[in-house]
């Protein structure tokens, strides 16, 4: 078998060490990827080293829909905190957990996310999946806190997987029954109007954000668990 000439070993080696590249690429994904909130996190370490919160509150917690409500002004009343950070999906609530909870001690913390993960072709079971550890994390933390979970909302702008989201809200419905100090808040069915569909007046423009009457909406029926 003829040898190799130098700049043909060269080239080889140089596509060899491509394509094993590429494979660690495939089997662990770059680290950007898996700590992408870390800067939103970050953020919300040093307004709390300005402004520490209160101990025992109420921790929201979850994606956009989070973010944008403003919980001071809906419960006036409570020590409550907001710590969403929108695009997120509910495995990143499990993967910042220690970052996000242990410093609060919340008395009660309220999820919601579920959208993105949805529309990213999770499997039902694959969220309940992450909910499940995040759970298990928190009363293995906190066993007297309560975690209440927001059922994912019906969207015009996401209604093409309608189908699973329902499918996901059920399994939740299903799992929280059965553990302690847990509660499944269902918020789908007051957002949707007489003809089965999402309520336009619920939803900016973009068909997924919610507007201040959504908000309204969601407080009303959240306050009675917050007690």
């Amino acid at each position: 078998m003829p040898r190799l000439r130098h700049c043909e070993r060269s080239e080889a080696i140089q596509v060899l060490s491509f394509v094993l590249l590429l494979l660690a690429l495939i089997v662990s994904p770059p680290a950007f990827a898996q700590g992408q909130w870390d800067a939103d996190i970050a953020k919300f370490e040093a307004q709390d080293r300005l402004t520490p919160p209160p101990q025992n509150g109420v921790l929201f917690l979850g994606s956009s829909s989070i973010v944008g409500w403003d919980v001071a002004k809906s419960f006036p009343d409570l020590p409550v905190i907001n710590r969403g950070f929108g695009g997120s999906l509910y495995q990143d609530l499990v993967t910042y957990f220690d970052r996000l909870v242990p410093p609060y001690r919340p008395r009660i913390v309220v999820l919601y996310s579920g959208d993105n993960d949805t529309s990213m072709n999770r499997r039902p079971a694959e969220i309940v999946g992450s909910i499940r550890t995040f759970e298990q994390r928190l009363h293995a933390l906190l066993p007297d806190t309560k975690l209440i979970v927001l059922s994912i909302k019906p969207s015009p702008a996401r209604w093409s997987v309608v189908g699973p989201v329902r499918q996901t809200n059920e399994l939740i419905r299903a799992w929280a029954a059965d553990r302690p100090n847990t509660a499944y808040v269902d918020i789908f069915p007051v957002m949707l109007g007489a003809d089965g569909m999402p309520r336009p007046e619920f939803y900016v423009a973009d068909g997924l954000h919610l507007t201040p009457a959504a908000y309204v909406l969601w407080t009303g029926i959240l306050r009675p668990h917050l007690q």
